[in-house]
């Protein structure tokens, strides 16, 4: 029985094939062009699948195809709405287009409920009740799943933490609250505060690797030490609502910048109402949590398109 996993990121197209094990048998990425349609991006995928499935024939069923997308989503009408982190895509019924092209159930939701489900499932939550899963990388994103079931909410909407307003800055794009953790935790926004800080292009990477951790600039230093602050206050507003066993934190900037869990693990004990029960995980499904997390998603019964 073979599951399939797509995972859609702002620069990069990503599907794999998965067994009953949810061992990878075969993966591809593709570049996600803003220069070109969005039909055009998926057809690349949508290529890459179909010749698996000519290959493999009825020897063996596949149970459909999980999408993970930076949303926000509508998840019941499998269609892309507005990310702020996506350009070009909105409104995309994405879902019904790749059931159309592959013959097969499709099933969409949010990048970060995917890889959320896939930690909450197999990975670092694996025998919790309770997970709150958040995502730190070029953006901000989160995923709360309970007894082993994603929390959707009524419009698609829930652990959206994107959108979670922590501070009072002024910045704000393509739909994202002013103030939101997006757009002043994410790794665009750490890009942007640290290139008008220096005057120069700075990326996050440089930011906290070299400016921050090596050379301890003064204007490095207060940038780092705001956005352990705001995203301190997300957990804290977080744990205040849905109280969960434990916290995941993953994404690239997350699991590669030194020091990380520490310093966010202490930040936040100062604003949580029982600060000594507080838990904070490193994801452990790595760079493949969005697609395993999608792959799960594809065997949900009563879900997606094409049935």
């Amino acid at each position: 029985m073979y599951r399939i996993g797509i995972d859609i990121g702002g620069t990069q197209l990503r599907a794999a094939i998965f067994d009953e094990g949810f061992s990878i048998l075969r993966r591809e990425q593709f570049p996600n062009n803003r220069n070109k349609s969005p039909e055009e991006n998926m057809d690349t995928i949508i290529k890459f699948i179909n010749l698996f499935l000519s290959e493999t024939g009825a020897h063996e069923p596949c149970t459909g195809i999980g999408i993970g997308c930076p949303g926000p989503l509508d998840f019941n009408l499998g269609k892309v709405l507005n990310p702020p982190n996506l350009y070009g895509r909105n409104n995309f019924e994405l879902a019904s287009y790749v059931s159309q092209k592959t013959g097969l159930k499709a099933v969409l939701n949010n990048d970060a409920n995917c890889a959320g489900f896939a930690e909450a499932r197999l990975g670092a939550g694996k025998g919790f009740h309770s997970v709150f899963y958040i995502t730190v990388s070029t953006g901000i994103g989160g995923a709360y799943v309970y007894k082993g079931e994603l929390v959707n909410g009524a419009h698609s909407s829930a652990a959206e933490v994107f959108n979670l307003i922590v501070c009072e800055d002024s910045y704000s794009h393509h739909g994202a609250n002013a103030g939101s953790l997006n757009e002043v935790c994410g790794g665009d926004a750490l890009d942007r505060q640290a290139s008008e800080a220096f005057g120069r292009p700075v990326t996050a990477k440089e930011l906290y690797d070299e400016l921050y951790l090596q050379k301890k600039d003064l204007r490095a230093l207060k940038i780092i030490d705001t956005w352990f602050n705001n995203l301190a206050k997300g957990i804290a507003n977080v744990a205040c609502i849905v109280d969960p066993d434990i916290f995941i934190a993953g994404g690239a900037i997350a699991l590669k910048s030194p020091g990380f869990f520490e310093k966010l693990t202490e930040r936040a004990k100062a604003y949580l109402i029982h600060p000594d029960s507080f838990l904070l995980e490193k994801a452990k499904c790595g760079e493949d949590a969005g697609l395993i997390g999608a792959a799960l998603l594809a065997q949900e019964e009563g879900m997606g398109y094409g049935e």
